[in-house]
């Protein structure tokens, strides 16, 4: 159907469940048809992707036979031969059916926390054979309306033993693969278990097999609780625990809109593509983002493309940001010192403690001092806008 277009050096991802949504809201029917996974495939073929994502519903309807199973999973592989692209991630859609109503792994009906078990464990083996190296744990329905509902210490601790199993059951199984841990404030739910990028980085450390797991961030939901999202980011680079990374974009205390990247906040935008190139991120960038719902499949191929082109611009702009002598300049004289505290830095020792006790600061003068932040965020304006 389409030339084989996926570009490895860049890993661009799509899920399923985005670039095939047909456009349903609360208030509207669906806008477009729904196309298969198949045209999906050759669809992101041809707007430069590198991979495509899954949740096992997307690919395998739920109430699949073991024969329709085997074949729709036959004909998906066949499109990622055909035209390159790989799939680096895969999830469970553990929020769509009613029995998911109360939440899957955190339901107060035991019955229901273990299908949902069984339902990631088939999940699991599904994205292992399509390819996935990481799996993704959003949980959609893991939250409450009312804390006469659910206990939220019982709901953190059965979260934690359905986590610990399915690690365990990864390693039995001898698979190659990681988990990532999305974290959401709210929508569906009420309020949600794990709401930001710092509650889930907390949690992963109460884990038995905590190295196997990390976080997967996205913008629009830090975004919804009005937080940075650079700074969480950094966070999790910081803690070892940035496994992938969700981009899409949203205006500051919304619902989850999910809009392109880069389409709402640009410059938040770019100093995220800036420290995901500065410290070598090398892993997938998936815009988990959907596009209007005023558009054709054409307007979805221009959705996708416009991701992808969006962020290799910032990303030449990071270069520019980087290469600009004047703002290095400024970059160094903020940063900057005049050595005399050389001897404070570092670690601890008693006798740089007792040098530090006696030392004498200027608190007024360096109070006074102008940093110069204004003309540094205004170059930075700039080299966006193009005139640097």
């Amino acid at each position: 159907m389409s030339a084989t277009l996926a570009q490895p050096n860049r890993k661009f991802t799509f899920g399923l469940w985005t670039v095939g949504n047909v456009g349903r809201d609360p208030f509207g029917e669906p806008v477009r048809k729904a196309i298969s996974p198949v045209e999906i495939v050759h669809l992101l073929a041809e707007a430069g992707a590198y991979g495509v994502n899954f949740h096992d519903n997307d690919l395998v309807p739920i109430d699949a036979t073991p024969a329709q199973r085997d074949r729709i999973v036959a004909d998906f592989k066949k499109a990622l031969a055909d035209t390159g692209l790989v799939v680096p991630m895969a999830t469970t859609n553990l929020f769509s059916h009613p029995v998911f109503k109360d939440g899957a792994f955190t339901s107060n009906d035991p019955k229901v926390r273990a299908y949902a078990l069984q339902k990631t464990m088939q999940a699991i083996d599904l994205g292992v054979e399509c390819g996935a190296k990481l799996y993704v744990f959003w949980g959609g329905r893991e939250g409450a309306e009312t804390d006469a509902a659910k206990e939220p210490l019982a709901a953190i601790q059965r979260n934690r033993e359905a986590m610990n199993f399915l690690c365990e059951y990864v390693l039995d199984q001898g698979y190659d693969l990681k988990f990532a841990l999305e974290p959401k404030p709210n929508e569906p739910r009420g309020h949600m278990y794990n709401a930001t990028i710092g509650h889930m980085l907390a949690f992963i450390e109460t884990l038995d097999h905590s190295d196997m797991v990390g976080v997967n961030p996205e913008v629009a939901h830090e975004h919804m609780a009005g937080l940075n999202f650079l700074h969480g980011v950094a966070q999790a680079w910081d803690a070892g625990k940035l496994f992938h990374i969700d981009l899409n974009d949203q205006v500051i205390g919304r619902y989850d809109q999910d809009f392109r990247f880069g389409a709402a906040d640009i410059k938040s935008a770019f100093f995220l593509v800036k420290f995901l190139k500065q410290v070598g991120y090398n892993g997938s960038l998936h815009f988990d983002a959907h596009a209007y719902r005023t558009e054709d499949y054409e307007g979805v191929k221009a959705f996708a493309r416009g991701c992808i082109r969006t962020y290799d611009l910032l990303a030449a702009k990071a270069d520019v940001w980087q290469a600009d002598a004047e703002i290095q300049a400024m970059i160094a004289e903020i940063n900057g010192g005049d050595g005399s505290t050389d001897a404070f830095t570092g670690k601890y020792s008693p006798a740089k403690a007792a040098a530090l006790k006696t030392a004498s600061f200027d608190r007024d003068a360096l109070g006074a001092r102008g940093l110069g932040y204004e003309a540094l965020d205004q170059l930075t304006m700039e080299v966006l806008l193009g005139v640097r």
